[in-house]
């Protein structure tokens, strides 16, 4: 399991507004969640836990499980999780392995500034960050605590670093 938590490019707040503590996405919003939802379903490895959409950005727990086949020399060529070498890890560029966590963000991503930029009629304008965070969750009690931070964040969106008006270092 990983919280991963991908934000829009300079963190503009394209997906919706936050009222009384709720998320109330907008069209871009639901472009959103839809790919997110249909993620699981082209990438069976692939389940979420419990996620949030905010204005810009979102919180996911995301679950990749091991292929369905016993160890097989498939498992060996592709096997599952991040695989180190997300933009957040080191310069040099390595290409993705499939079934990655990394490989999923980059799916994800693509198709939703595709659509995104469809709407805007704005070919070639980021949507994303081009960086992702994501923390492997080792234990029950971090999970818990994880859970609830993506259900309590809409409530605390005026504080959060990623809020525009609050100075962060994201």
């Amino acid at each position: 399991m990983y919280f991963v938590t991908i934000c829009t490019f300079q963190r503009q707040c394209l997906f919706g507004e936050i009222v009384a503590g709720e998320t109330r996405l907008n069209e871009l919003g639901q472009i959103v969640v839809h790919e997110w939802l249909r993620s699981q379903d082209i990438r069976q490895e692939i389940d979420f836990d419990a996620w949030v959409i905010m204005p810009n950005h979102i919180h996911g727990i995301v679950v990749i499980h091991p292929p369905n086949t016993p160890q097989s020399s498939d498992t060996q060529r592709h096997p599952v999780g991040a695989n180190g070498r997300s933009p957040l890890h080191g310069i040099a560029f390595q290409p993705m392995k499939p079934r990655s966590l990394s490989s999923f963000i980059a799916g994800f991503k693509s198709a939703t500034t595709k659509q995104i930029n469809l709407i805007r009629n704005a070919p070639g304008t980021p949507v994303w960050q081009r960086n992702y965070y994501d923390h492997i969750i080792r234990n029950e009690i971090s999970l818990e605590h994880l859970r609830a931070y993506i259900h309590n964040n809409p409530l605390s969106w005026q504080e959060d670093p990623l809020h525009p008006d609050v100075d962060s270092n994201w």
